[in-house]
C-alpha cells in the first residue's frame, strides 16, 4: 500500500479532494448538515482517511502528534478569538436538540476531513518539491473550494466573503502545521468553528465585520508565527 501510494501520490490526493467535494455536496443537498445521514456519511469518510493513514504508518508525518514549544505559538490564544466569531451576534437555539447534535458531530468530521486532506495529504505531497508553493496551493485550494457552496444554495456575496476568509484561515492552518508539525490544533479549531456555526445569528453588518476579522487575525497570527519560528 505504501509503495502504491508513494508512486501515485498526486493522483491519490486529487482523487481524495474530488471524492470529498462530490460526496459531501451530494450529502448536503440530500440530507443537510443536521441529519443522521449526513453524520454517518462524513463519519465513514473520516474512518476511511484514518484507515489510510494507519495503513501507511505515517500518523506523525501527517500531523497526529503533540505540539512542541507551545509557548512560541502564544498557547494558540488567537485561535480562541477566531472561534468566538460565531457567537458575537448572539446565540441561536432555533434548532431541535437532535439537529444541533448531528450538526456538531457532522462538522467535527468535516473539520477533520478537510484538515487531513488539504493540510495533510495535499500540503505534504507538494512540500517535497517546494514549501512556498505548497503553502500557497493548500491555502488557495481550501479557500476556493468553498465556491461549491453556491451549488448547495448559498448566496453569492456571503460565499465570496467565505472564500476570502477561508483562504486566510487556510494559510494560518498550513503555517501552524508546517511550523509545529502537528495538525491537531488545526483540526480542533476548524471542527469547533464549523460546529459553532449552528448557533450563529444572521446579520448583514455582522457578516462583513466578522469576515474582515477572520481575514486580518489569521494573517497577523501567521506572520507572527513565521517571524518567531524561523527555520
Amino acid at each position: 500500500m505504501n509503495k502504491l501510494f508513494e508512486k501515485h501520490e498526486t493522483l491519490f490526493c486529487m482523487l481524495l479532494i474530488i471524492i470529498y467535494i462530490v460526496v459531501n455536496s451530494v450529502c448536503v443537498q440530500a440530507f443537510g448538515y443536521t441529519s443522521c445521514a449526513g453524520f454517518i456519511v462524513n463519519t465513514l469518510l473520516s474512518a476511511c482517511l484514518v484507515t489510510l493513514v494507519l495503513s501507511l504508518k505515517k500518523s506523525a508525518y501527517y500531523g497526529f502528534t503533540k505540539v512542541r514549544n507551545i509557548k512560541k505559538f502564544l498557547y494558540f490564544i488567537p485561535l480562541i478569538l477566531i472561534l468566538s466569531v460565531n457567537l458575537w451576534n448572539g446565540f441561536n437555539i432555533n434548532n431541535t436538540a437532535s439537529e444541533i447534535v448531528f450538526h456538531i458531530l457532522t462538522m467535527i468530521n468535516i473539520g477533520f476531513i478537510e484538515e487531513l486532506i488539504f493540510r495533510g495529504f495535499l500540503f505534504k505531497m507538494m512540500a517535497k518539491d517546494n514549501i512556498n508553493i505548497a503553502i500557497i496551493v493548500s491555502s488557495l485550494t481550501f479557500g476556493i473550494g468553498h465556491i461549491i457552496n453556491l451549488l448547495n444554495g448559498a448566496d453569492l456575496i456571503p460565499t465570496l466573503l467565505q472564500i476570502c476568509y477561508a483562504t486566510a484561515i487556510g494559510y494560518l492552518f498550513v503555517i501552524i502545521f508546517h511550523k509545529s508539525k502537528s495538525l491537531i490544533p488545526c483540526i480542533i479549531t476548524h471542527s469547533l468553528m464549523n460546529a459553532l456555526s449552528i448557533f450563529n445569528v444572521e446579520n448583514t453588518l455582522y457578516s462583513y465585520v466578522s469576515s474582515v476579522f477572520l481575514i486580518i487575525v489569521p494573517l497577523v497570527y501567521a506572520f507572527y508565527i513565521n517571524r518567531s519560528l524561523k527555520e
